[in-house]
């Protein structure tokens, strides 16, 4: 139930349902004066919301920050978390990615570098895919090709979202003989680290971050950022806007 909740505010809440929210009601309100009102104001939240200048300093302070590799210590497990791979799309013989491929690539380049001894995938089929696979499996089969061995692969093919993650991760180390008195390395993109992270928590696995795919770039005032509507304002918004909105039905049904 809570899932087709957040579902439904995120819709309500996303910045272009705000956009043309205005527009719309500016097409049918009788009254000229409150007409031009609201399209001024549709016009002037897509110009916010465009600015690819806020919306990158928005997305850059809600993000933690980089972890230098060489910094961490070895852990014995890294959990990743899944939703980067492109389910409405089938094939038998690849992983199609959409943007959050560094979750797969830099746990593997952690792998190789010797920070973890195995790797945890967490992350079943999603939400009415067409694809067969799990998510798990898609990312289990593109590491192996990459070079991880196939017995330092964990995987978890049942959760469909990031509570269940913890979970169901928890769920599979006490069945492998792993200590959950240790500390795992959760890996995750930098936008849903502090959710991830609060689910983990509120189950009693004890993790470290190390946050993968970034939305936010150094921040830079240039004429193209400042002045230039640019789509992927929109993107940004819309990432932060529904994890916002995640952390706070997470917060109402008690998950974090």
């Amino acid at each position: 139930m809570f899932f087709y909740l957040a579902q439904f505010l995120t819709f309500l809440a996303m910045p272009l349902t705000l956009v043309i929210a205005c527009f719309l009601i500016a097409c049918f309100w009788r009254n000229p004066l409150n007409r031009k009102r609201f399209l001024l104001a549709g016009i002037v939240l897509l110009l916010f919301f465009t600015n690819k200048f806020i919306s990158n300093a928005a997305m850059f302070a809600w993000e933690p920050g980089i972890k230098p590799i060489d910094e961490l210590p070895t852990y014995e497990v890294g959990i990743v978390l899944t939703g980067v791979t492109n389910l409405d799309k089938t094939a038998f013989d690849r992983t199609f990615f959409n943007k959050g491929a560094d979750r797969a690539t830099q746990a593997i380049q952690l792998y190789k570098m010797g920070k973890l001894h195995k790797i945890l995938i967490t992350g079943g089929q999603g939400l009415n895919p067409t694809n067969p696979n799990t998510e798990a499996e898609l990312l289990a089969n593109f590491m192996l090709i990459a070079g991880v061995n196939q017995e330092d692969i964990i995987i978890e093919n049942e959760a469909v979202n990031t509570r269940q993650n913890a979970l169901f991760s928890k769920e599979i180390l006490l069945k492998k003989g792993f200590d959950l008195n240790s500390t795992y390395l959760l890996i995750t993109s930098a936008f849903h680290m502090k959710r991830a992270k609060g689910c983990f928590d509120s189950i009693g696995l004890k993790t470290e971050t190390f946050p993968v795919d970034y939305y936010s770039s150094d921040i830079k005032a240039d004429f193209k950022s400042l002045f230039i509507p640019m789509p992927d304002g929109l993107i940004i918004w819309h990432k932060l806007f529904k994890e916002w909105i995640g952390i706070l039905v997470y917060n109402m049904v008690g998950y974090i």
